[in-house]
């Protein structure tokens, strides 16, 4: 039997649950290829990986979709690492840059700004390059490791976790691992365990890891900033995230 196909976020917040699964030895029952989140969602959808860690605006549009385990890359509030920078205050900026790397941060962006801010700036996509373009009325989401340090060069900073729970008192849930293939009873055991292995290892981690930023701490960002178990309220969340940008494709197909 052929080994399971996989595609994880690239990211520094996935470092737990990949060592986790090192640890456990899963990495023996997997190939395994860390993309952006954006590359692995296309990879599941084209059927070039049997299950993936992708994010979750993903899930409708990849068939037969199951979320499988119950750990996910989610957040209790601020998540730190996606964020709009911009010069000005959100209410002044005409346009916003949206990060190529992750429909989930792009969606939840124009859901935050229409319906928490009540505004309507243009967006724009971005390409490598664009974070040196947000200036003056340009503000832009930015996600992943290369957030580290922009806090220093914007004073103005929007974390998405953080008005997130101030729009909906919910967590969010930025990627979950999802199936397209069935999966044993027995290897959804073991992934579950692997994962917990990584999350209780994280005091470890922060030996073992070097900070990509020299103000950048470790173990805060893993234990107070990323939440790892996809609990009832992040099923709770996510269930409401995929409903409302769902009415908001359908409304936007109705004025188009």
């Amino acid at each position: 039997m052929r080994n399971l196909k996989a595609t994880a976020v690239s990211y520094l917040n996935t470092k737990p649950l990949l060592y986790g699964l090192l640890k456990a030895g899963l990495d023996k029952k997997i190939e395994l290829s860390l993309d952006i989140p954006s590359v692995g969602a296309a990879k599941l959808q084209a059927g070039e990986a049997d299950f993936g860690l992708v994010p979750v605006a993903a899930i409708p549009e990849i068939k037969g979709a199951q979320i499988f385990s119950d750990y996910c890359i989610g957040a209790i509030g601020a998540v730190k690492t996606v964020c709009v920078y911009a010069h000005r205050p959100i209410e002044e900026l005409t346009h916003i840059y949206l990060d190529f790397h992750s429909r989930t941060s792009v969606e939840l962006t124009k859901l935050l700004v229409k319906d928490y801010w009540r505004l309507n700036p243009q967006f724009m996509p971005a390409k490598e390059g664009y974070i040196q373009r947000i200036k003056e009325r340009v503000g832009g989401l930015v996600i992943g490791d290369r957030t580290m340090g922009l806090e220093e060069q914007f004073p103005y900073v929007y974390d998405l976790g953080k008005y997130w729970k101030k729009y909906t008192n919910l967590p969010f849930v930025f990627a979950a691992w999802v199936s397209t293939k069935p999966l044993s009873e027995r290897f959804v055991t073991q992934f579950n365990e692997a994962m917990q292995m990584g999350v209780d290892a994280i005091p470890d981690l922060k030996y073992l890891l070097n900070s990509p930023h020299p103000n950048f701490d470790l173990n805060s960002y893993f234990t107070h900033n990323i939440s790892y178990t996809l609990d009832a309220p992040k099923r709770e969340a996510l269930a409401l995230f995929l409903e409302s940008i769902q009415e908001q494709r359908e409304l936007a197909l109705v004025v188009g």
